[in-house]
């Protein structure tokens, strides 16, 4: 079916959409989850799972702590009462008993002991991370890493910056025309450069795109058209196709705007 689309396609944007489409079909059959904030994605920093899980229950037991520090205040609301039986459910101990009160401190000391526990793994873990993603960071970008260490990430508690000013400053940059500088200069340079002889012809074939793609990383961020290039691996009957749209491109010397347009993202700097 892929074949068929493909081989109808017309351009380079044209056969983006239809990959696209078919990496989508293909996570929506095997129930892989999508991302519905555009098909552009932004950077991630998403909590882990195993976080979120320890910090619940630290926020459960401190609720716990205050409504059974209520009960032994004397406040016996029906709430109260409730949550301190369900607190000592499945033990032998009775609201009626005469040490009620020294179970009670017992079982707060006990919930405020995990509470610190808890606290300790998330900060064992954490630390853990960092050193993983250190020395991983260290094989691939040692550049990167001593800029991180020597001036650590911080979250700025200062004013944000105008939307308005920074999209307008940007939009400057990139979208305003290029007014370049026709100097005499640049007509000296080309007569001296009519002598040179011309390269030989580029062709581009389906080897040429197989092999460029089989050493792009996978899951690295893609560009506008939210595609990775694990599709474009997995895709292989689109390689021939887009061998011949690459080469009409390079022969007529234009580009879709898909592939000249970028993503801009603005990191605030204390």
């Amino acid at each position: 079916m892929l074949v068929t689309y493909l081989e109808a396609s017309q351009d380079l944007c044209e056969t983006d959409s239809i990959l696209f489409g078919a990496a989508l079909a293909v996570c929506r059959i095997i129930g892989a989850k999508l991302s519905t904030a555009g098909r552009a994605t932004g950077q991630s920093s998403a909590i882990p799972a195993w976080r979120i899980r320890i910090e619940e229950r630290i926020a459960k037991a401190r609720v716990l702590i205050g409504r059974l520090i209520c009960f032994r205040s004397g406040n016996t609301r029906p709430r109260i009462v409730r949550t301190v039986r369900m607190a000592f459910a499945g033990t032998n101990v009775s609201l009626s008993q005469p040490d009620i009160m020294q179970k009670l401190t017992e079982h707060i000391d006990d919930l405020k002991q995990r509470i610190a526990a808890w606290g300790k793994r998330i900060q064992r873990y954490t630390e853990r991370s960092t050193r993983f993603n250190q020395n991983r960071l260290f094989q691939s970008d040692q550049k990167r890493l001593y800029k991180s260490l020597e001036r650590p990430i911080v979250s700025g508690t200062g004013p944000a910056p105008n939307q308005a000013d920074t999209v307008a400053f940007w939009r400057s940059l990139w979208s305003e025309p290029v007014n370049r500088n026709e100097s005499p200069w640049t007509e000296v340079a080309a007569r001296q450069c009519t002598g040179i002889t011309p390269m030989d012809p580029v062709i581009i074939t389906p080897d040429d795109v197989a092999e460029a793609v089989r050493r792009a990383p996978n899951w690295k961020s893609p560009g506008l058209d939210g595609l990775h290039h694990y599709r474009l691996k997995g895709f292989m009957v689109c390689h021939a196709v887009l061998a011949r749209q690459f080469q009409e491109a390079l022969n007529q010397k234009s580009l879709p705007s898909l592939f000249t347009t970028g993503i801009t993202h603005l990191v605030p700097k204390n």
